[in-house]
């Protein structure tokens, strides 16, 4: 079905809830594993529809943060899905202490009922006031960096469209663009600040009620991280420090030398080389166009799914007023369905939407006829190495979308790439640090911010620059308000992404199968054990890490554009 087609309704909640009631009571007395599954059946059902409903709002929602119907059902949600997680939660609990749980996992896995005990412990009805507010938060938030209006070079542009001007050839240009960021951020400084206090300090209070220590372990436990713990990310992190840091320094001189600066000011970060960043030829559907052509080629698989997509109308790419920043691939259930929502601004980043947002879609599509959520849905850093692969896997179709800059952007990728990673650290540990001391005042965490930054870019300067000087660079990032922890999902996505990029230097086909082999077992394994399977490296082994960019760098050294 086209997604213009998709009707909205708001769902019955009172309605669900009673439904919930009823499994809940009859599940312990089911005679045997079978009628427990249709219990189970009846769960999922009554999920997606949920979820489908919720789903469509929320895209229509960040199509347009100012629809007035939109943002009352966004509201709507965000007191609702609380309440019902209470019954959710009731069910699970009683799916986890089935005394045919053996049948059950024979059926179902193992991992199922892991992931059901990690849920478990992370709520409870006497935080859902709590949630409620969280959601409000997160949602005032996002609201607020969408409302940004900046006059710029005659035109008045957002968040998203601002950014060909922060890569803009002339450094002049580029460096007023970003003050007229710093601008908005300033003006908005004490109501970010005041948001992001409420944030931990909320947080706070719920991991304390469920009785953990503080919000790390919970917000580990929301992502559903089933294999591996903070002391495990933190070896990552390290490994990060020695191994790669000082790589990117060198990686920056390179790009000094290249647009001919003495060093890379906070205005030189987004501009690569003398005659611009690659940048994608044609307009929106052609690219789009270009993609198919890429996919029909890729493989029957990946043509197929695209074939879809476009003819569903499974797409919001463009950048307008009041839209949402960001982009993102999410599902709707009931329709077995994807959907792509972007802000295209003529970079090369509207290319990576047609490859990393298509590629958690890829994924998605395969799973679409798995009957159980919880073994469709993978973990966040599993989804994002299908995103990423993908990504990588491209490579060789870069021609479709840049033409002569193809060599050039493939450069710039694994730059980019390695780039990337330490600032996806610095993003954690900031919040490890946040939510491990909550309460720091918001003037402490912008030091703290400072101090991340000069030790996993040192090579950074801030020219001075209002706001960014003064360490406000975190509330520009919409994870660490609204996706605790996610980030460094990117980070170990992307090392394992790499490493089936070295795999495809010898052999593409090999690698791609190896991919969909991946990406086809979903949520039925760990991100540990899908890691294991596929025959690569652990991001949390010593010497990961060496390896992958000792080899990204002998590439690039090959391949050096003036």
């Amino acid at each position: 079905m086209k997604f213009s087609q998709m009707e909205y309704q708001r769902p019955d909640v009172d309605g669900m809830i009673e439904q919930y009631k009823q499994i809940t009571e009859r599940f312990p007395n089911c005679k045997n594993a079978k009628e427990q599954m249709k219990c189970i059946l009846e769960h999922e059902s009554i999920m997606k529809a949920y979820q489908t409903m919720s789903t469509l709002a929320y895209i229509h929602n960040s199509i347009n943060t100012a629809d007035k119907f939109y943002a009352q059902e966004k509201a709507f949600y965000n007191e609702k899905s609380p309440v019902i997680q209470e019954y959710e939660q009731a069910f699970l609990q009683v799916v986890y202490d089935s005394r045919f749980k053996k049948e059950l996992e024979k059926e179902l896995g193992t991992l199922f009922f892991e992931n059901i005990k990690v849920a478990l412990r992370s709520f409870s009805p006497e935080i859902i006031p709590l949630l409620q507010q969280e959601n409000e938060l997160t949602t005032e938030y996002q609201k607020l960096l969408a409302s940004a209006k900046i006059e710029f070079d005659g035109k008045e542009l957002n968040l998203s469209t601002i950014t060909t001007y922060l890569q803009d050839l002339d450094r002049t240009v580029r460096k007023e663009a970003w003050k007229k960021c710093a601008a908005f951020f300033e003006e908005h400084a004490q109501k970010l600040d005041e948001i992001y206090d409420q944030l931990v300090k909320n947080r706070d209070e719920q991991a304390r009620k469920l009785g953990y220590a503080n919000y790390v372990q919970l917000g580990y436990d929301r992502l559903g991280r089933n294999c591996y713990r903070a002391s495990d990310v933190k070896v990552f992190r390290e490994q990060i420090i020695r191994d790669l840091v000082p790589v990117t320094v060198t990686i920056r001189k390179m790009q000094a030398q290249r647009i001919g600066v003495d060093e890379i000011k906070l205005h030189d970060t987004g501009v690569s080389f003398t005659d611009g960043n690659p940048k994608p030829n044609g307009e929106t559907q052609e690219l789009v166009s270009a993609a198919q052509k890429m996919y029909d080629e890729m493989s029957p698989k990946t043509s197929e799914f695209f074939t879809f997509m476009r003819e569903n109308e499974l797409f919001d790419l463009e950048s307008k007023q009041n839209k949402a920043g960001g982009g993102y691939c999410t599902e709707l259930p009931d329709y077995q369905s994807p959907f792509i929502f972007s802000n295209f601004n003529g970079t090369s980043g509207d290319v990576d939407v047609l490859t990393h947002e298509a590629g958690h879609a890829f994924a998605a599509y395969q799973a679409r006829n798995m009957e159980i959520r919880e073994n469709a849905s993978t973990t966040m850093e599993t989804a994002e190495v299908h995103s990423m692969t993908m990504e990588l896997l491209a490579r060789p179709w870069a021609e479709l979308f840049f033409g002569n800059d193809a060599e050039k952007f493939r450069v710039f990728q694994l730059e980019s790439a390695l780039n990337f990673i330490p600032y996806g650290c610095l993003v954690d540990e900031f919040q490890h640090e946040v939510y491990e001391n909550p309460k720091l005042t918001p003037q402490e965490r912008k030091k703290l911010w400072l101090k991340l930054e000069k030790k996993y870019r040192p090579w950074l300067d801030f020219d001075n620059l209002p706001f960014f000087k003064d360490g406000g660079g975190f509330q520009k990032q919409h994870h660490i308000y609204c996706y605790p922890f996610y980030y460094i999902d990117y980070c170990l996505a992307q090392t394992v992404a790499l490493e089936f990029w070295s795999k495809s230097n010898r052999d593409w086909k090999k690698a791609f199968d190896e991919y969909f082999a991946f990406v086809s077992a979903a949520g039925t394994k760990s991100f540990v054990q899908l890691i294991k399977d596929s025959g690569l490296n652990s991001p949390f082994e010593d010497g990961c890490v060496k390896e992958l960019s000792t080899e990204v760098v002998q590439w690039m050294e090959q391949h050096r554009i003036k």
